[in-house]
């Protein structure tokens, strides 16, 4: 049943060092168990210092509020406690108790940085966005807006172009790669793109000719003479290495490395 239009609502004051996502979260599923109770929610986020705790419980001790906190700073948290037992404020430490048993349990003091979870979430959220720009930018695709990429890789097929890109995603980085080719000019979205971010990837032909004939047995039939040629592969990789140097791009030879050494290595170039 609904609350009656002439019954006063229940202000819940929120509050939080950070984004106050984890008392919301709770407050609404504690709500829940009541219909739709007549209550007004005030949120104060990212409060820093005592002077604004003691503020906010004031607030709420002249609204008949009653507060919901996760307040992580020790020294907030006692300021807080301290205020609403002065003024009467009824309040409740969403943290407070399973930080203490986690303590206890764990041996250790908590961090009492404020935000910690929402910037663990940021980050994910990050690596998300970015592995779903990686895979509409794999392989030559999404030419439209590549200069959005925080990394491009161009270099010959099958030196580890797309590999590379999704382990960068993984670190939060919105890769791109395109292919080049021998006789064929880049494309121009990619030439448009800041060199200092384009890292041309090379190989010596002995070890890209090995990759490739492992390609050609995977490909079926057809023709891949040239392919495969150790002969045309190192002219390809001279007239690539060439291109590379007129654009101005940095290049990484991948001949011998894990992906994990081209990506530390990726990481280290558009960092400086």
């Amino acid at each position: 049943m609904s609350p009656s239009a002439d019954i006063k609502p229940l202000t819940i004051c929120i509050l939080s060092g950070s984004t106050g996502r984890t008392c919301d979260e709770v407050v609404k599923a504690a709500l829940a168990q009541f219909g739709e109770p007549a209550v007004r929610i005030v949120r104060r986020r990212n409060l820093r210092n005592e002077a604004e705790v003691v503020r906010e419980v004031a607030y709420a001790a002249d609204a008949g509020a009653v507060i919901c906190h996760s307040l992580v700073v020790p020294q907030l948290r006692d300021t807080l406690v301290r205020e609403a037992t002065r003024l009467r404020v009824p309040a409740i430490d969403v943290l407070g108790p399973l930080l203490a048993m986690l303590q206890d349990c764990l041996g250790q003091a908590p961090r009492g940085l404020p935000g910690l979870a929402f910037q663990m979430q940021r980050e994910r959220l990050k690596r998300i966005d970015a592995v779903d720009f990686t895979l509409a930018h794999d392989d030559g695709c999404g030419l439209a807006d590549l200069d959005q990429a925080g990394v491009v890789l161009a270099g010959a097929s099958r030196v580890a172009k797309s590999v590379t890109c999704f382990y960068l995603a993984y670190e939060g980085i919105c890769a791109a790669n395109v292919p080049l080719f021998a006789g064929v000019e880049p494309p121009p979205e990619l030439l448009a793109v800041d060199r200092n971010k384009v890292i041309g990837l090379t190989m010596n032909a002995n070890r890209l000719q090995s990759l490739r004939q492992a390609r050609i047995k995977t490909l079926g039939d057809g023709s891949f003479d040239k392919y495969g040629s150790l002969h045309e592969i190192e002219a390809e990789l001279r007239e690539l290495e060439r291109t590379m140097a007129r654009c101005g791009w940095r290049r990484i030879d991948v001949s011998y490395m894990s992906v994990e050494e081209v990506a530390k290595e990726i990481i280290s170039l558009i960092q400086t």
